[in-house]
């Protein structure tokens, strides 16, 4: 009789062994997708990319280590389940390891998908614009303003002319001024450095603006400095896109004949200054020396004042033939254009005039 209570404990046992199973592969499975599942499931997407954080992972962090960081954080549900995910990716020779650096990440994604982004180092990237017509100085304040480097790092980098990687950079530049385009970036959070930045930009220069210039470069007597010289000041001067080729024409006609330029944009970077429409340049600064005062010395300034963007460079290498030798700013961003000193004169009138009319009409402010 023992032995068949025995045989009949043990079909017991088989018997119920499916369900057993069965209960405990569904209770796993279920513990791995509610590890796996975002921690903010089931709520609005609005808020989980309200609440999506930055999380620094230092170089030399351990997975074990990341996963605790990521839970503490609230961005993934367990740990463990970080670890069990860890040993998938190497069980399948998912090729590398996590990388350090500062991610963005959501409580709104699921495990894989976080550590998908960590093990192929998709970190954070940080977006910078650069306006067309800034200079050096004007970037290296930007840059530290958004937190990315100290300004005087940034000039010290665009003193350093990497010839060796960008060959067509001019011989004996003494900085990058007008080589580094103006345009959007973006760069990964852990790369930021004035090289890295400057590396992009001179390589967006060779990318988007050498073209030109190497497309009609039999057609123009400009070297490349010349060319991203004039470019820069036509940038500075002109403020309607169509009067770009214009003025192009004149610098290019004044050039032609031995005039000297005449510009302000010059003697303001010669002596780092701005002028505005109630603080005109005085007679004094203009009479100042300076190798960039265009009114003192002949020809071009011995470096670019800017970046200039396509429209200037185009509008240079394509000046506009013309009579004109003269032009002088409105108030309203246009110029009026002359053919002799007598006439141009005589506009420098009419908008002074205009502009003390101006003040005049103009409310006096409150005391």
């Amino acid at each position: 009789m023992k032995a068949v209570g025995s045989i009949c404990k043990w079909s017991y046992y088989l018997a119920i062994l499916p369900v057993v199973v069965g209960v405990c592969a569904w209770q796993g499975w279920a513990w791995w997708s509610w590890a796996q599942s975002p921690p903010m499931a089931g709520s609005s997407p609005n808020a989980a990319t309200e609440k999506a954080v930055q999380i620094q992972i230092p170089s030399g962090t351990a997975a074990q280590q990341i996963g605790e960081d990521l839970e503490a954080a609230g961005l993934i549900r367990s740990s463990y389940a970080w670890r069990l995910w860890t040993y998938w990716l190497r069980l399948h020779d998912k090729q590398g390891g996590y990388k350090a650096g500062t991610y963005t990440l959501s409580p709104a994604q699921p495990l894989p998908a976080i550590a998908e982004k960590i093990w192929t180092g998709e970190v954070m990237q940080l977006s910078f614009t650069i306006p067309e017509g800034w200079s050096l100085q004007q970037m290296a304040t930007y840059f530290e303003t958004l937190g990315f480097f100290k300004a005087q790092d940034f000039l010290a980098a665009a003193s350093q002319i990497p010839k060796q990687q960008f060959p067509w950079l001019p011989d004996e530049l003494p900085h990058l001024e007008g080589y580094l385009f103006p345009d959007t970036y973006q760069l990964p959070s852990d790369r930021v450095s004035p090289q890295q930045v400057i590396q992009q930009m001179l390589k967006r220069f060779e990318q988007v603006a050498l073209p030109i210039y190497e497309q009609q470069k039999n057609q123009t007597k400009l070297s490349i400095d010349e060319w991203v010289t004039l470019a820069s000041i036509v940038e500075k001067e002109a403020v309607i896109p169509e009067e770009r080729p214009l003025i192009a024409g004149v610098f290019t006609q004044r050039l032609q004949r031995g005039m000297k330029l005449e510009t302000d944009p010059t003697v303001e970077y010669g002596l780092g200054i701005r002028q505005t429409a109630d603080q005109p340049l005085t007679y004094a600064q203009v009479g100042t020396a300076s190798p960039y005062n265009t009114y003192l010395n002949p020809g071009l300034p011995p470096t670019p004042i800017a970046s200039p963007g396509v429209a200037s460079l185009k509008a240079t290498l394509n000046p506009e033939n013309t009579d004109y030798l003269f032009f002088v700013a409105r108030y309203d961003g246009t110029h009026i254009f002359s053919k002799t000193l007598e006439a141009h004169e005589a506009a420098k009138n009419a908008v002074r005039q205009q502009r003390q009319t101006q003040q005049q009409a103009s409310p006096s402010p409150s005391p």
